[in-house]
């Protein structure tokens, strides 16, 4: 099972390095380069030497130039040559800075041989800006690249509307000594605190390590735009107005009086049973008592009248002066903002379309 494996697993390599070789191959104008990259395929690493160097005697493109030198430190590389390999690697990143080799595609060998080269020149490597948009003075664009070696670093932004003479405005984003990852910021902000303007800048990165140099560039354009303003509240999140009217819990007080009043008027009565007392008047003192209890009782059933809520009232009062004094500040906020520019910057290709 592991050998049927291991020889599926071999047939994919071989494949995916034959369709590789083909794609070059394809890219390639050249015919003694394409020869010689036919030789490293078929693992002729002597013949891709020769037909290498032979090639590099001749007319190539800057991209065959670097594949004729990546040709030749593959071969070395795997004739253990370690040293030479090393020497066409540097010529490879210093015609293509940004070549990079995949770990899982080369070689061991040919991968830290092209790590050392890496290391023994001065490049300024994998330059770049992401789209961003602040508002002038809170805000900054990133700005990521690699130094090779410890060198003296220089960051300027460069570009048109360098004041009224017509020359080019020159920025300083940052100057120091670094290697490795570097990570700026450019605020994109004049002297006097106004943001740059508008139009097309270039991000140049220049290194210096003694006699050697190396600078990298990467295209911008910086649009102006408004900031937008903040709206005025009708409300509080979270506080709602209370009514300012309650209606009262409904009183027993009238049936209640109702009540008194029919008994004081029974208990009259039948003091008076014996006295002199007519008929009538009993009859008379017991409808009285009869309409004072049912006055009562349709006193009660009535729906009390709306009343004043004062502690809502004051809720309510407060509550306006919490929103006005909001819309206070958010109209001064406002005419900060009004005064604001929102800067949005977005790099582009070198031939000066967006990415």
């Amino acid at each position: 099972m592991l050998p049927r494996r291991a020889a599926v697993l071999a047939l994919l390599v071989l494949l995916a390095t034959l369709a590789t070789g083909e794609a070059r191959a394809q890219a390639i104008q050249n015919a003694t380069l394409r020869r010689a990259n036919q030789a490293y395929d078929n693992l002729d690493y002597r013949q891709a030497l020769s037909l290498g160097r032979a090639a590099l005697r001749e007319r190539l493109t800057g991209a065959e130039r670097a594949r004729a030198y990546e040709v030749l430190g593959f071969s070395y590389a795997a004739l253990d040559s370690i040293l030479k390999a090393v020497d066409a690697f540097k010529q490879v990143v210093l015609i293509d800075p940004e070549r990079q080799l995949d770990p899982n595609r080369v070689s061991p060998k040919a991968y830290s041989a092209f790590d050392v080269a890496l290391r023994q020149v001065l490049l300024v490597r994998q330059l770049r800006v992401d789209s961003t948009s602040f508002v002038g003075g809170k805000g900054a664009l990133p700005v990521r690249f690699t130094v090779t070696q410890p060198a003296r670093v220089v960051t300027r932004a460069i570009g048109a509307g360098g004041g009224g003479g017509g020359g080019q405005a020159n920025f300083l984003v940052d100057s120091g000594a670094w290697n490795g990852q570097v990570n700026l910021s450019w605020s994109a902000r004049l002297p006097n605190g106004d943001p740059v303007p508008a139009g097309m800048y270039t991000l140049v990165v220049d290194a210096r390590l003694g006699q050697n140099s190396f600078t990298a560039s990467q295209p911008v354009r910086v649009t102006h735009g408004s900031v937008d303003t903040l709206p005025h509240l009708a409300s509080l999140p979270g506080y709602q107005y209370l009514p300012e009217t309650e209606i009262p819990a409904p009183s027993w007080r009238p049936l209640g009086l109702a009540f008194l009043y029919t008994g004081g008027a029974l208990i009259g009565t039948v003091g008076l049973e014996s006295g002199s007392l007519g008929a009538g008047s009993k009859r008379e003192l017991g409808v009285v008592g009869g309409a004072a209890l049912l006055t009562g009782f349709i006193m009660t059933l009535r729906k009390p009248a709306p009343r004043p809520a004062e502690g809502n009232i004051l809720y309510n009062r407060l509550l306006k002066e919490q929103i006005a004094r909001r819309n206070t500040d958010i109209a001064k906020e406002n005419v900060t903002r009004r005064q604001q520019v929102q800067l949005s910057i977005v790099p582009l290709s070198k031939s000066g379309a967006p990415r």
